[in-house]
């Protein structure tokens, strides 16, 4: 076998984290490549792998990795569940054409913290999304070459060392370098039988002649095998299971249950079948199998009845992702569906977050909502209805439930006035108010649904009593998928409006709802809201405290919202620390989310880089927007540019003032103290900008001294070296002490390290810290002096080895301007 994607994949491998691939053609060597690699790769290695007919099971090959049943219906869960388990380890997965959407889902997730190994036998018949998915994320795409004329004609030569080397050469001509194809057709031509045609393909070819030289009992076990797409236990496979065995084509798990080598040349075995026998096989095997199992060879063998009703049966006996399945299952089949079946399947759908194959399966129920339909069919249409509001489409969700007649059953109206309405909101804010008023009306005490959905619209208007009456329906105990969403508006909505402790306190009130009910995707967004809302408010419980919680998030498979939300976190308070090289390294990869877009601008402003900062996101509003904007101001500001950008609207109060403070040149000081309870850093900078702006010298030195000790108190160091530079323009040069500790360093020269350590340049330090170069390289060597360190890198390790999250190590001393 060539030796250049093995290198490749162990070399991968071995620097950490990381997700390799091994693709190629049916018999390439794809398994034995992959088992090399896992050998050579170091530490546990959890193998696993998808099966045929079980591809539409979820999480199945990583269950079979990690030997655990896994949440397959949520793919942060269970990508989380299998990083808890791997660990150091490395998993593993074969025949990822057979892999469950959730399985291939978790991969990128997985290979953010996993060593993550699997092979893709192409062609496969994987959707595009998915296989485009996997290869953007994958950190080697290796296709497994074909083997040299050398390699070839070795692997002739061990299968059949008899022949000779005109035959050898024969042989490894017609295999194309394929090593199932040598070996096949090297076992053939030792047995003395005449050579193929070479108009039949060469893999089907040798796998046939492998297969020929089994007795019928032992294909017809193979052939179940193939069909099954599963391990089996002998006694299922009938008195061939021995010779298979004997033959080297299957092998036994711990369990016992028997497994082929090579799934492909189980599923030729059962596709060398013809029609007639392959049904059989597939009528004979639902009778021994599972129900779910079963529905499916049913279905194979050309019995869509029979399989309808297995598969409702199975479906009575499972639950979330797994009975949503077998339901839309069901309803694919070429059978009459009734109709209560594919309300059941669409209900299932959307609780399992799949509003697209929901409103799929009621588009093709044939029931319209008219004011003669029946009742069920009424059902159907508002149900279509919620699923096409879900799935991203308020404008045909309207249209589906527009017939709905005011005379239709009470839980049928009110989710119809919750479609219309949410999709009012979607499409027309302004007249959602009214309808919302109108929708009340109709409904004085209305269903949990019917309030979630007026709570939003009064929600986005920002009416009187909005946060309460959101709370309201947002309270644990009811639906939790309304709950939760009401939550989640509240929280956002508290945000925009600047209140951020409010905010942080709802979010983390949800958070522990979900972690009780194991809502794992719904838990870690929560808690990366509130600690995102803490970073910015100035960390109500300590910035190590939410700096460590958000950190740990940003390591773990987070949905999309959760993982922006902890980034910007992290590095708002790595940048405002002086960690910048830190802060830009983590936002390189983040999320396009508003959050994390301003942080970046922040992050360039700070860094001395204004013109680097560029918006990539239009859909921030309130607090945000205001951020975004005031950062525009300062960077305009910086580069001497004049600022043009009108002020947004529908901003909270600081936010406002701070603005209108920058376009007539006055009022710093009172955007400031509007301030004070909502985000510290704003804070200072207003007074910055005070510092800047007014003509007034000693109301300028005094603001510009409020900042510094604002921001030393809180640790924000580029802000603080920003004051300090702001008073040296006004000719105030002062002699700032810190504490000493323990280890000797003065807070100014852990300050310098901690820089040192985050790789940053000398230049760099100081402008972030306010001083000149000179002071940053006397830091460096007092440090260097009094920890015993021969270079400013050991000097760092040394400085915060005791302590890696936030060492403190310093002293009452002269900090050393």
């Amino acid at each position: 076998m060539a030796d250049e994607p093995y290198l490749a994949a162990s070399s991968t491998l071995r620097h950490g984290p990381a997700l390799v691939v091994l693709t190629g053609p049916p018999g390439c060597g794809r398994s034995t490549l992959l088992q090399r690699v896992a050998a050579a790769a170091g530490g546990p290695v959890h193998a696993g792998g998808g099966l045929a007919m079980l591809a539409n099971v979820p999480a199945l090959a990583l269950s079979r990795a990690v030997r655990a049943r896994l949440p397959g219906d949520d793919v942060h869960l269970l990508a989380e569940a299998v990083r808890s388990r791997v660990r150091g380890g490395v998993l593993v997965l074969d025949d990822v054409q057979h892999c469950d959407p959730a399985t291939i889902a978790a991969l990128p997730h997985l290979a953010r913290s996993c060593r993550v190994l699997v092979a893709l036998r192409t062609p496969h018949r994987l959707p595009d999304d998915l296989h485009e998915a996997l290869r953007e994320a994958a950190t080697a795409w290796l296709p497994v070459p074909p083997l040299t004329g050398d390699e070839a004609l070795a692997l002739a030569r061990r299968t059949a060392a008899r022949l000779d080397e005109t035959t050898l050469g024969a042989v490894v001509t017609r295999a194309g370098g394929n090593p199932l194809a040598i070996i096949g057709l090297a076992r053939q031509a030792a047995a003395g039988r005449a050579a193929a045609s070479h108009d039949i393909d060469q893999m089907a070819y040798a796998i046939a002649a492998a297969l020929a030289d089994l007795p019928r009992p032992a294909r017809t076990a193979l052939a179940a095998l193939g069909l099954l797409g599963r391990p089996a236990p002998a006694g299922l496979l009938g008195p061939g299971a021995a010779d298979l065995q004997a033959a080297g084509l299957v092998a036994a798990e711990p369990g016992g249950a028997l497994f082929p080598v090579s799934a492909y040349v189980a599923e030729t075995a059962a596709g060398l079948l013809d029609a007639a026998a392959r049904a059989d096989m597939h009528q004979r095997l639902a009778q021994l199998t599972p129900p779910a199992e079963a529905a499916r060879h049913l279905a194979a063998a050309g019995d869509p009845a029979g399989a309808y009703r297995q598969a409702l049966a199975a479906a009575d006996l499972a639950a979330g992702g797994e009975r949503a399945t077998l339901l839309l299952f069901a309803c694919g089949l070429d059978t009459p569906v009734d109709l209560r079946v594919r309300l059941a399947a669409a209900d299932a759908l959307l609780v399992a977050g799949r509003p697209g194959e929901a409103a799929s399966v009621l588009a093709g129920a044939g029931a319209r909502a008219t004011g003669a339909a029946a009742p069920l069919a009424l059902e159907v249409a508002v149900l279509h209805g919620e699923a096409l509001l879900q799935g991203g489409d308020p404008v045909a969700a309207r249209d589906a439930v527009r017939g709905v007649p005011d005379a239709a059953a009470v839980a049928v109206v009110a989710a119809r006035d919750r479609v219309l309405l949410l999709a009012a909101l979607a499409t027309a804010p302004m007249s959602a108010l009214d309808l919302a008023d109108k929708v009340a009306a109709r409904h004085p005490e209305p269903l949990p649904g019917v309030a979630a959905a007026i709570a939003a619209v009064r929600a986005v208007h920002r009416a009187p009593g909005w946060d309460t009456d959101l709370a309201a329906v947002a309270a644990p105990g009811g639906d939790p998928l309304i709950t939760r969403w009401s939550a989640w508006l509240l929280v956002e909505h508290l945000a925009a409006d600047g209140r951020l402790t409010e905010s942080a306190a709802a979010a983390l009130r949800a958070a522990q709802e979900a972690g009780d009910a194991l809502a794992y995707g719904w838990q870690t967004r929560f808690i990366a809201a509130a600690d995102w809302a803490l970073a910015l408010h100035g960390g109500a419980d300590g910035v190590d405290g939410v700096v460590r919680r958000a950190a740990n998030l940003t390591d773990l498979a987070l949905p999309e919202q959760a993982q922006a939300y902890a980034t910007a976190a992290t590095a708002l308070i790595e940048a405002d620390t002086g960690l910048l090289a830190a802060a830009r390294s983590r936002l390189k990869g983040a999320t396009t989310h508003p959050a994390a877009d301003w942080v970046a601008r922040e992050a360039a402003w700070l860094d001395g880089q204004p013109e680097r900062g560029e918006r990539r996101t239009d859909d921030s509003d309130g607090l945000l927007a205001g951020l975004h904007a005031i950062t525009a101001r300062w960077a305009a500001h910086d580069l001497g540019v004049p600022a043009s950008a009108a002020i947004p609207t529908g901003l909270p109060g600081p936010a406002r003032r701070t603005l209108t403070a920058w376009a007539v040149g006055y009022g710093f000081p009172a955007a400031a103290d509007s301030w004070r309870q909502v985000a510290l850093r704003e804070q200072i900078r207003c007074l910055l900008a005070a510092g800047l702006t007014d003509q007034d010298r000693e109301r300028a030195v005094a603001a510009l001294l409020h900042a510094e000790e604002l921001a030393d108190a809180a640790g924000l160091t580029v802000l603080a070296g920003r004051a300090r530079r702001g008073l040296r323009q006004h000719g105030l040069h002062r002699d700032v002490r810190g504490r000493r500790s323990e280890g000797g360093l003065t807070q100014r020269e852990q300050d310098v390290l901690r820089l040192v350590a985050a790789g940053e340049p000398t230049r760099r330090i100081a402008g972030q810290l306010g001083i000149s170069t000179e002071t940053v390289d006397t830091h460096i060597r007092a440090s260097m002096r009094k920890l015993g360190a021969r270079t400013r890198t050991e000097a760092a390790a040394l400085a915060f080895a005791a302590s890696p999250t936030r060492p403190d190590t310093s002293d009452n001393s002269e900090d050393g301007r």
